[in-house]
């Protein structure tokens, strides 16, 4: 595997600017995921890496060498579609061994047949090889297209979106796969999405694009625990972070800048505190119990502690805890008043 690293890149489609001055490394092994709404630029990324779009302006590098000019084929990645892009009329293990056969590889039988059964025991579908590809699950046929990846070890891994098509179920069982397999390879993976729960789970570090640029970059917990706007902080978390005015729910200290704050549904403790709010709603979602209450004018969501007794309509005590407070200023940006945590949120931002 290899490092891959884009300088200043740029991309216009006509009037619009999918990727804005983009530089970012993706570690030798590493599982970096790209996170952000339709549009901000996360697929004409991948297409960047892969050959399939030409830059503008910068540079592409794949193991410390340019192949910014190179096509394609030159480039030796892997993409993972969102769409599964099977040969129908193929068995599995004819899909598999395809790319290996290509006219550009050309591997006698005996390796193919080798590297194909390593692949769909690492996959789990080596009782499917002689099924056609038209005969499987979404789950299995996804399995295939992603042990197509893999049968040619290239230098990086480039994901679209490879689980959005499949059932909750599904998408669960293929992340938990799919890091695994990545651990076990030392893969190293650019993977977009716009499912947080997917980032969290899978990313050594995520980078958050917002219109084709990159916003924000840091492990999980840092982009988190961490985001240095609105905008990120509102990227992960389900539910979404609280945002409301300085001087609402006792919130009254404050950075001289800040003109609202955040806070997680987590840090709204419920049953206790001198606040008071009515419930509006209540989700039971096995594990956790997710609320929407209203207090001094405002809804916001909190998780309910498990056995409290609660129904719409209830009113109920709470308090926020004062550690899990972000602070924002009139533009959403994050403003702190501990510069130990302003310097991490830079130092994440240039990709360390």
């Amino acid at each position: 595997m290899a490092d891959v690293t884009l300088e200043g890149v740029t991309k216009r489609f006509g009037r619009n600017l999918a990727v804005d001055d983009l530089s970012l490394i993706v570690k030798d092994g590493e599982f970096l995921v790209l996170l952000g709404p339709t549009g901000a630029g996360k697929t004409t990324t991948l297409r960047l890496v892969a050959g399939l779009e030409k830059p503008d302006a910068g540079l592409v590098k794949i193991g410390g060498v340019d192949i910014t000019a190179r096509p394609p084929a030159d480039r030796d990645v892997a993409f993972v579609f969102q769409q599964y892009s099977l040969y129908p009329h193929y068995s599995v293990f004819d899909n598999l061994a395809s790319p290996l056969r290509s006219p550009l590889r050309r591997w006698p039988e005996d390796a193919i047949k080798k590297r194909v059964d390593e692949v769909s025991a690492l996959l789990r579908i080596e009782s499917k090889l002689q099924n056609r590809a038209t005969q499987l699950s979404g789950g299995e046929m996804q399995r295939v297209a992603i042990g197509r990846a893999l049968v040619r070890s290239p230098a990086c891994f480039l994901m679209d979106e490879p689980l959005s098509s499949l059932d909750a179920k599904l998408r669960e069982d293929l992340r938990v796969e799919l890091k695994r397999i990545q651990l076990d390879l030392g893969a190293t993976i650019l993977y977009v999405t716009h499912d947080q729960i997917e980032a969290m789970t899978l990313a050594d570090r995520i980078g958050v694009l917002a219109e084709g640029l990159l916003v924000q970059i840091g492990t999980p917990r840092q982009v988190y625990a961490e985001p240095n706007s609105i905008y990120v902080a509102n990227r992960l978390g389900s539910p979404s972070i609280n945002i409301l005015p300085i001087g609402r729910l006792g919130v009254t200290t404050a950075p001289a800048q800040a003109a609202t704050f955040g806070i997680r549904p987590e840090d709204v403790l419920l049953g206790q505190g001198g606040l008071r709010g009515r419930l509006l709603t209540v989700e039971q979602l096995g594990a956790d119990t997710i609320v929407l209450l209203e207090s001094e004018g405002h809804e916001l969501h909190a998780l309910a502690p498990p056995n409290l007794p609660l129904s719409p309509g209830q009113e109920i005590g709470f308090h926020i805890r004062d550690e899990g407070l972000l602070f924002f200023d009139g533009s959403e940006r994050r403003v702190s008043g501990t510069p130990e945590v302003e310097d991490k949120i830079k130092e994440g931002a240039h990709g360390s």
